[in-house]
Formats: structure tokens, C-alpha cells, sequence
């Protein structure tokens, strides 16, 4: 429970604020809630050192964000540094953000030590890891040429049609698909290799609200939308299916 309670915690307390988007209009509002909110989920581990690290890692992790967002607007040091690519303000508040942000990735590494190491090489070795993993980069990105490939024939009808309202609107619709694509079939893969395929219904409703075609748009953009989300379905769900087999599980 008190890793548990740590690791949350810390990640609250680093997370929330960027959610808020504190990084920007409101900088030291984040440092001072990860600080503050840090330290309520470290102060039960008082007495132990390695929850304080973890809470220097989150407060480097937020200086580092803040200075990376602000590199022109905080409180000038005492010294100038000028390189030959950066100089000035920006050049200083910018190396100081990496170097926060590489100090709280070396901190980290550093306090976790043997048991990181131990569990970073299980997770390395593990064949079902290895399995799920491939099968997921397989699924998004095999995924994506099985959907480029079938929806073609309908990318070429809509290029071939004569410049107007209805092609712009079908080709601005197909731009639009690629990243939505990406994460729709990570998304399919992840719940029904987790056994969820209810979930994986919910993604498809999802997509069909937020993206569904409109008569605008005409015939062709529907049947490019019809095509490539099974396209993706297909490829999540065979290589979910080939996943759950090969390490043993039911194969839904």
C-alpha cells in the first residue's frame, strides 16, 4: 500500500497541474501544488528516504516543465551563459529545464536500484510481454496499411472527382483519419486483449458519434469511413485473438 499510495500520489501531484495546463498561465502555482500535494502522500513514510526522492523526482519533473514552457519569462540568474545556437534568457532557463528533468530521471533511476533493475529485466524477458507488445505494434501500425490499402480504390474515386464543395469536404475528412485511426486500433487491441470486447464496442460508438460522415461530405467519404474502421476492427481483433491464443488465455 505505500508504494501504492507514493506512486499515485507523485504522479496526482505532476499530473494534475499540466492537466490544468498550470505550466503555462500559472507556473509556480504547479510547482507549489506538486509540492505541497507530494508531500501529503509521502509525510505517512516520513521517516523513510526513498519516498522523499521520489518527491524531489516529481518537483524536478515540475520545475523542469515550467521553465521548458517559460523559457523567456522567469526571474533572470545572476550569470550569462551565451553558446554559439542559444544565448540569452532563453538559452539559460532552457538548459536548466533539461537539466532538471535529466536530474529527476537520474534521481528516479538511481533511488529504485536493484528492484527496477529486477523487475525492468522480468518485464524484458517476459515472453508474454513480448508477445502482447508485438501484437499491439502489429495491430496499429500493420493495422493502418491494411486500412490504406482497402480504402484505395475510394481515396482514388475521391481524388478523380472534379474540384468542388463535396471533394474538399471528402478530402479534409480522409486528412483527418490517420491519427484517429492510430488510436482507435491501440484502443480496440488494448480491451480486447484485456478480455473487454464490451469496451472495445464502446470505442466503435465513440468514433461513429464524434466522426460519423455527413451528407456533406458524400458517398465516398462514408464508404472510406465504413471500410477503414473495419479494416482497423479486422487487425485488432485477429492479432488480439493470435495474442490471448499464443500465451494461453481463451481466445476472447
Amino acid at each position: 500500500m505505500e508504494t501504492a499510495r507514493v506512486s499515485f500520489g507523485l504522479a496526482a501531484a505532476v499530473l494534475i497541474p499540466l492537466g490544468l495546463a498550470w505550466h503555462g498561465p500559472r507556473p509556480w502555482r504547479m510547482v507549489a501544488f506538486t509540492a505541497l500535494y507530494g508531500a501529503y502522500a509521502v509525510l505517512p513514510y516520513g521517516d523513510e528516504g526513498k519516498p522523499w526522492i521520489a518527491l524531489c523526482v516529481a518537483a524536478l519533473l515540475s520545475l523542469g516543465f515550467v521553465l521548458w514552457k517559460h523559457p523567456a519569462d522567469m526571474p533572470a540568474f545572476a550569470f550569462s551563459v551565451t553558446l554559439p545556437l542559444m544565448v540569452g534568457r532563453v538559452a539559460r532557463n532552457r538548459w536548466v529545464s533539461a537539466a532538471a528533468l535529466s536530474a529527476a530521471v537520474g534521481l528516479a533511476a538511481w533511488s529504485a536500484g536493484p528492484t527496477a533493475g529486477a523487475r525492468g529485466r522480468e518485464l524484458l524477458l517476459s515472453d508474454g510481454v513480448a508477445v502482447f507488445l508485438s501484437a499491439a505494434l502489429i495491430s496499429v501500425f500493420g493495422g493502418g496499411a491494411l486500412a490504406k490499402t482497402a480504402t484505395a480504390p475510394v481515396r482514388r474515386e475521391i481524388l478523380a472527382l472534379e474540384d468542388g464543395p463535396e471533394r474538399r469536404a471528402a478530402v479534409e475528412f480522409m486528412s483527418a483519419g490517420r491519427a484517429i485511426g492510430l488510436l482507435e486500433r491501440g484502443l480496440l487491441f488494448a480491451f480486447l486483449a484485456a478480455g473487454q470486447p464490451e469496451a472495445a464496442a464502446l470505442v466503435l460508438a465513440a468514433k461513429s458519434l464524434a466522426r460519423v460522415p455527413t451528407s456533406e461530405h458524400g458517398k465516398h467519404a462514408s464508404e472510406y469511413f465504413l471500410i477503414g474502421t473495419l479494416a482497423s476492427v479486422i487487425a485488432s481483433l485477429v492479432m488480439s485473438m493470435a495474442a490471448r491464443t499464443a500465451v494461453g488465455l481463451p481466445i476472447l
